[in-house]
């Protein structure tokens, strides 16, 4: 594959993006657009483009490559994030609609207090730091590799032209813009699922018929796993209700998911946007799988050694960059780039929205579209960009897999006091104290490491996807334990509970 080839497709590709970032963008650039694109987006945009949000980089090249280890077992966690969907669609959004939110965090402060908000919104902003980081340094390698070192640029100019690339298409338009690329970010996603299958299926002489039950009679279609629930992380049980926790937590808790949704006209919109991206999520993810059946396959016919890859994860990008011809390559660029960019740009918005009204407090200001606040917002969107790239440089200095993957799972321990704090504030009536909220949130991810890294030895148990359940709970007891009754609620109380409804905000 020709440097130059994918270099072109690259400009071509963000040529178009910013392109419909002008249009988009054009006679509003306000702080409404940027946040929450005015509450005026297509409930269908939006659930088709929450596809490419939801989906990564690390799933585009980890789902597939993970079929090797435990068949379809994963297609059990994707089970368990459909009624984690359901739960988000039916009890979390009618609660950020009834409080006409634009930062989701905003409801602890209402509920719990000050520092209970900004504990809340700053496990978000460290989360998204690295998640987003860490997606975006999977990708930076692979251009690193496959196109700039053609030209011995530096690793960090890589990355800083593919942040300012992402930073050029959003910082006017926002979620508005975001909403329109997402969309069509999420058709590249797609197609080059399906035109993936296509071509090793080719490859592989086989026809529709023949391909699908090619997949459904390897020894990688196995999707249950009841065998060994101790030791085994694959359990049916462990991975389904995992799934659950894991998504009510990471997307139902996280700014950025829930912001595009908050952007409907209405709850009923918005619900409907929710359980429409259900359906095409657990579509796409049997499409996932299904190329990772192939992949394998096209490996043992092709005698592809695939022991000697460094991980699961290189196998698609071997084939797909090394094997196949320049249309798959190509094919496979473009899916890679989508699924990583989709996620990075909003993730920046959603960084530079929460930072805005949970620490700057835009919300509260009596006019939030001055030019003043509309140029805070664009220096804190430069500002999170540059931490984005030095927390990429970091990694790339440790250059170390299993460092680095442990940087990223310890982004998901911070997922589990939201869990707790959201659960405590919706569960129980009781007052917290607020003061020591954070200190909480600090001592229970600490808890759950000491209970994940023993429970083998001591109970013969391993932990899987559950952790953040074990996490949210460990949090939502500390909770109660500091807590005390409440002797009469405050209307803030009332309405974060949903016994009033909230003023209607100025956007």
């Amino acid at each position: 594959m020709p440097p130059i080839v994918l270099l072109s497709f690259l400009i071509g590709y963000f040529a178009v993006l910013i392109g419909i970032s002008y249009l988009t963008s054009k006679g509003s650039s306000d702080n409404s657009s940027f946040f929450i694109a005015n509450r005026n987006s297509k409930w269908y945009f939006v659930a088709f483009g929450m596809i490419g949000t939801a989906l990564s980089g690390v799933t585009f090249i980890s789902v597939p490559g993970a079929v090797s280890n435990n068949s379809f077992g994963y297609f059990q966690f994707v089970l368990g994030n459909a009624v984690g969907f359901v739960l988000i669609a039916t009890v979390l959004l009618p609660l950020y609609y009834r409080m006409n939110l634009i930062s989701i965090y905003t409801y602890l402060e209402k509920r719990m207090g000050f520092w209970s908000y900004k504990s809340g919104a700053m496990i978000f902003l460290v989360s998204r730091i690295i998640g987003s980081a860490f997606r975006l340094y999977l990708v930076a390698i692979v251009l690193q590799k496959f196109i700039f070192d053609a030209w011995h640029v530096p690793f960090g100019v890589t990355v800083t032209i593919c942040l300012v690339l992402i930073w050029a298409y959003t910082f006017k338009g926002g979620l508005k813009t975001i909403v329109i690329t997402d969309t069509l970010q999420t058709v590249f996603l797609l197609s080059s699922v399906l035109l993936s299958i296509w071509f090793i299926s080719r490859s592989l002489n086989l026809d529709l018929g023949q391909t699908f039950e090619a997949v459904k009679s390897s020894s990688y279609s196995k999707i249950f796993f009841w065998e060994d629930f101790m030791g085994s992380k694959s359990h049916f049980l462990k991975q389904f209700l995992g799934g659950i926790f894991v998504t009510v937590a990471m997307t139902g808790l996280d700014q950025d998911l829930m912001q595009k949704n908050l952007s409907c006209k209405n709850i009923k919109e918005a619900q409907t946007n929710m359980l429409s991206f259900t359906v095409v999520f657990v579509g796409i993810n049997i499409f996932f799988l299904s190329v990772g059946a192939l992949l394998y396959q096209y490996a043992d016919a092709n005698q592809i050694n695939v022991a000697a890859l460094r991980t699961p994860d290189h196998l698609f990008p071997e084939i797909a960059l090394n094997h196949l011809n320049v249309i798959p390559a190509v094919v496979f660029m473009l899916g890679l780039t989508a699924a990583t960019f989709a996620t990075t740009d909003s993730a920046l918005t959603a960084l530079t929205t929460s930072f805005c009204v949970d620490f700057l407090g835009f919300d509260k200001k009596p006019d939030q579209d001055s030019k003043r606040l509309v140029r805070t917002r664009h220096i804190v969107h430069v500002v999170f960009s540059l931490i984005m790239l030095l927390v990429i440089l970091v990694f790339r200095v440790i250059n170390d897999d299993s460092v680095v993957n442990a940087i990223f799972k310890a982004a998901g321990y911070t997922y589990g006091p939201l869990l707790g704090l959201f659960a405590f504030g919706m569960i129980s009536k009781r007052l917290v104290a607020d003061r020591l909220v954070p200190f909480i949130c600090l001592i229970s991810p600490i808890i759950t490491y000491l209970i994940e890294t023993s429970s083998l030895k001591w109970l013969g148990y391993s932990m899987g996807f559950e952790l953040i359940v074990v996490n949210g709970l460990i949090t939502y007891l500390l909770l109660l334990l500091t807590s005390k009754p409440d002797r009469g609620k405050t209307p803030s109380m009332m309405a974060a509970s949903g016994i009033l409804k909230s003023k209607q905000p100025t956007y």
